[in-house]
């Protein structure tokens, strides 16, 4: 059989009859890669005497020679040679590749139809610009692009910014009227701060709507957005709704206000803030409790300072031969002695319990409801009355304890014994 030089990627060989045997090839790779600009592209096996490593070697070097002279010159094109049933593929006259009767064993398609494909291939790849040129070239069309688009839409941006600016500027007015209006109102600051919050909010979001709506967006749209979205967050946020909800009517219905004295549940302190959230007290030992607004709304509330004056009360006893009258009046003038309790309302000074060894008095006085000085006038009193007592020479009472023994012998009966 005549010998045939095949292309430039193969050494000569003897035309392949129409069922050659597979050869094996000597390193034990059957396939190799066929890489463009680090892409694996198309995989070539062995031929006879070459195997597929140095083959795709070979066609790997052509490739990057190519690109390395003219990157984008021309395509590349199958030429086919039906007598000695191969096909090369050629970029400007210059064979890249060679299509052998082998391959198109190995893929299991004609060798014309295999060339096409790996020319598609190569041709596709080619074509392809590099990482950097590509991504320059993305960014440069995107910028193009929103440069178009912003000069197309520059009316209706510039009629945003404007709507923006005016809801900016009507909020903000709105929000120093409402807060004046409240000064004429007389209102404190929790129910200003409301007032004042809520209008901004409203004007604001008003402003929002009207803005998407001037860049294009579709009114039923957004509000069935809103809707749904709106049941999603309730359900996943009900208790922090509740929380601001609670803090709404708390400020409107005003059960207490910054700087009262309150208890709330298990919790006694001084009201610092009452925010739409929580409300925040300091404790008399100077630790910060915030309970959330929820818990405040559902809870009894005492309120101390409500009033300017709290009732306060001491408990005495005296023994049964002390002359009530005179303790009475002994107690009368050692309470009014003391400057920080008022005449009005008067002392009262009750016989509250006949004990067993001591007859029980409560002296109940009015002070200034704020704790401090609830506790301090409270000590003044009780020191006060303790010193009047003790002059006028009326002595407490001493608990006396019976004891009973029932049932024990007799000292008689232990002496005869």
């Amino acid at each position: 059989m005549p010998l045939v030089g095949i292309a430039q990627d193969t050494p000569p060989v003897v035309v392949p009859s129409p069922s050659p045997p597979i050869s094996t090839p000597t390193d034990g790779v059957f396939f190799a890669d066929i890489i463009v600009r680090g892409q694996v592209i198309l995989q070539v096996g062995s031929l006879a005497n070459l195997s597929a490593s140095d083959r795709a070697n070979i066609i790997n070097r052509r490739i990057a020679s190519f690109l390395a002279q003219s990157p984008s010159n021309g395509a590349i094109t199958v030429q086919t040679d039906p007598q000695r049933r191969i096909a090369t593929l050629q970029l400007n006259n210059r064979i890249l590749m060679t299509v052998t009767q082998q391959d198109a064993q190995d893929f299991g398609v004609g060798v014309e139809r295999l060339a096409q494909q790996w020319a598609t291939a190569l041709n596709r790849a080619f074509a392809e610009p590099p990482l950097a040129i590509d991504v320059g070239q993305r960014l440069y069309s995107t910028i193009r692009q929103f440069q178009r688009d912003s000069i197309d839409r520059l009316p209706t941006i510039l009629g945003a910014l404007l709507t923006v600016s005016l809801t900016m500027f009507l909020a903000s007015s709105i929000k120093r009227i409402t807060l004046a209006a409240s000064e004429r109102w007389e209102l404190d600051y929790n129910p200003k701060t409301l007032v004042s919050r809520v209008a901004y909010t409203s004007i604001w979001i008003f402003g929002t709507i009207v803005a998407l709506g001037v860049l294009g967006l579709n009114f039923a749209t957004l509000v069935g957005t809103l809707g749904l979205t709106s049941v999603a967050i309730g359900f996943s946020l009900r208790d922090i709704l509740s929380n601001y909800f609670s803090g709404i009517i708390l400020l409107v219905s005003r059960p207490f206000q910054v700087g009262d004295q309150i208890i709330i549940q298990d919790y006694e302190g001084t009201v610092t803030y009452i925010k739409l959230r929580a409300t925040t007290l300091i404790t008399s030992d100077g630790r910060t409790i915030s309970i959330p607004n929820l818990q405040v709304f559902i809870a009894t509330i005492i309120n101390n300072t409500a009033a300017d004056l709290r009732r306060s009360s001491l408990t005495i006893g005296i023994d049964y031969d002390t002359d009530i009258a005179s303790v009475k009046a002994v107690i009368d003038r050692a309470v009014m002695s003391v400057e920080s309790i008022v005449s009005q309302p008067p002392v009262e000074i009750l016989v509250r319990e006949l004990a067993t060894s001591e007859v029980k008095i409560e002296v109940r006085f009015w002070v200034s409801s704020q704790r401090l000085s609830f506790l301090e006038s409270t000590s003044q009193v009780a020191q006060s009355i303790k010193e009047a007592m003790t002059a006028a020479g009326i002595d407490r009472s001493d608990t006396v304890y019976t004891v009973q023994l029932k049932n024990t012998p007799s000292i008689c009966d232990s002496q005869s014994e």
